[in-house]
């Protein structure tokens, strides 16, 4: 994947200009300056030159641009998103349900295979992945490979789930739960919370229409 002397904020942008490129092939686009580039994502156009030149080979032609296709491989070679990464949900509540239900992680080589929950009236399928109880999580986990969890339980079943996806042998975890985990070493979790970056952003604009 990424080389050790890339910094974490280049490997950052990669899944954004990702995300826009293919939006442009989907549109018939062939071609793409990275001026075009920094005026849709709000980047410097140089950066996203310096960017590009460290995963792709590929030079971009004076007033014509970048091949988008060739660009769509190369940052996905770089990423490692050729490779599938087989995932699951741990609770099946109104947002895991909106994360099986969302189909935009297969563009970036992830599958989620499936959910988990305690309430067995959530248990069933949900745009057809299917929801497990709990109790099968390690046994499914562990046929599958499952390396990577989303965790979207309430706080204070947070800790217990979060024990139980690591028993599984689940060592990347993904929380939109607002309390902080304890994990072992060798266990990454990331935090994702909703109504902070929410508020971040209505602060932002705030300020910007003092």
């Amino acid at each position: 994947m990424a080389n050790d002397n890339i910094s974490a904020a280049t490997v950052s942008r990669m899944p954004v200009y990702l995300r826009y490129l293919k939006g442009e092939a989907a549109k018939g686009v062939t071609l793409i300056s990275s001026a075009s580039m920094a005026s849709a994502l709000g980047f410097s156009a140089v950066g996203i030159r310096k960017d590009l030149a460290i995963v792709s080979s590929v030079q971009g032609k004076p007033r014509i641009g970048f091949e988008i296709s060739t660009l769509i491989s190369d940052i996905e070679k770089f990423l490692g998103y050729h490779g599938w990464t087989d995932a699951v949900v741990v609770g099946a509540g109104g947002l895991g349900k909106a994360i099986l239900a969302y189909d935009g992680f297969e563009n970036y080589g992830i599958h989620i295979i499936a959910g988990f929950d305690v309430a067995p009236e959530k248990i069933g399928a949900v745009t057809g992945k299917p929801v497990y109880p709990m109790g099968r999580l390690q046994e499914i986990a562990v046929r599958h490979g499952v390396k990577v969890g989303v965790l979207a339980v309430p706080r204070q079943a947070a800790q217990e789930a979060c024990d139980k996806m690591i028993e599984a042998g689940i060592s990347a975890i993904l929380s939109f739960t607002p309390v902080y985990l304890n994990v072992p070493e060798g266990v990454t979790v990331k935090y994702e919370d909703l109504a902070v970056s929410l508020a971040a952003l209505c602060g932002g604009k705030a300020d910007e229409i003092k």
